[in-house]
Formats: C-alpha cells, sequence, structure tokens
C-alpha cells in the first residue's frame, strides 16, 4: 500500500472548510472523494489528542468506503487557558457547529480569566494532526503546528473556524483577514501536509 503512490482517496471530514483547504493541498491528479459521496456520518472522537481523533476518523471512514483515507484533527490551544480549547475545538461551537458561538466562549472564558486579558499578548497556536489509513492499519500519522496569539476582536471573513480570531508569529493579520494563498504558506495544515506529501 505505502510502496506506490496514493492515486485515490478520500477525505475523511465533514467540514467544509477542512474539505476545501485539504483538497487545495493535494496533487491535482488524485481521484478524490468526500465523506458527503458516501452520506457518512463522522465517528464519535473519543481520543485524548489529536493525533488519536485523526486515527479514529480514518480507520473509520476508510473501513467504511474500503478506499485509502486522509483525516484531519485540528484545533486551537490558548496558553493561558491551560490549552483549552484543544481536542474539544469544535465542540465549543454546540452541535451545530457554530464558530461564533465558539469565538464568544473563547472571549467570555479569557475574561473570566483575567479581565485585563486584552492589554497582553494571549499566547496560542493551532495544531493539526493528519493521518493517512487504508481499512485497519495507520500509513501515517504527523503534526504541524503553528505559533501566534489572539486578536481582541474578531477579523477578517476568509478560513473558517477560529481564524478570524487568530494572529500568526511576525503578522498583524488574522488567518480570517488573510487571502487563502497567505494563509496556507503559513498554517498548521500546510505544515503537517509537507511531512505527508511523499505519499502522493
Amino acid at each position: 500500500m505505502v510502496t506506490k503512490k496514493i492515486n485515490k482517496l478520500l477525505i475523511g471530514t465533514n467540514n467544509k472548510g477542512k474539505l476545501r483547504e485539504i483538497k487545495n493541498l493535494l496533487p491535482k491528479n488524485i481521484k478524490i472523494y468526500s465523506t458527503e459521496n458516501f452520506n457518512l456520518k463522522s465517528p464519535i472522537e473519543n481520543g485524548k489528542t489529536f493525533e488519536e481523533n485523526s486515527l479514529i476518523k480514518s480507520k473509520y471512514f476508510s473501513k467504511k468506503t474500503h478506499l485509502v483515507c486522509l483525516a484531519d484533527d485540528s484545533g486551537l490551544e490558548i496558553d493561558c487557558l491551560d490549552k483549552k480549547p484543544g481536542i474539544y475545538s469544535a465542540r465549543w461551537g454546540g452541535k451545530d457547529g457554530n464558530f461564533s458561538k465558539a469565538i464568544r466562549k473563547v472571549y467570555r472564558e479569557l475574561n473570566k480569566k483575567d479581565k485585563n486579558w486584552k492589554n497582553k499578548k494571549i499566547h496560542a497556536r493551532f495544531i493539526c494532526a493528519l493521518s493517512i489509513s487504508y481499512l485497519d492499519k495507520k500509513i501515517a500519522c504527523v503534526v504541524g503546528k503553528v505559533e501566534g496569539h489572539i486578536s481582541h476582536q474578531a477579523r477578517g471573513t476568509s478560513g473558517f473556524g477560529y481564524d478570524p480570531i487568530f494572529i500568526p508569529l511576525k503578522n498583524k493579520k488574522t488567518f480570517g483577514e488573510m487571502k487563502p494563498s497567505q494563509k496556507y504558506n503559513l498554517d498548521h495544515r500546510y505544515k503537517a501536509f509537507k511531512k505527508i506529501k511523499k505519499f502522493f
């Protein structure tokens, strides 16, 4: 399975933003399937780390479709909130994955922690674990990170998730204010993808 390049791939996510970003990273000659093609719901993610949850998804979707599956588990860690939301990043948006709600929760938690937080640099990072599985077999699992800090207000409408409140190091713009081409060269998903692109 690993010796020859992968030319057919299922992207194991029901998040349209992630699907779009992963598709844009993959070589154009790969035949790509999405979970929508098979009408698949996501499995229960009960891992303790991004890597474990990524593998739960890639193995689950691969077994359901008999295709090689690439899955992502990613999230935002905020240092002064004990690295929350972390693996629960999507769950902070509630059942419907509403990230406006999730962002409001981040600000609420920061206010609870420190009323004066807006006068400080709130260190944070995005983490992405990408895994490739075929049926029950893990082919690869890698992690990419991007360090930065939290913006005092949500800015920008590009990207998805927590992008409007994350400012990567050495930048003034949030991911939400960047063009996709700018963001792709900096972000956690791209850094993780560089480590597994040899399979494609």
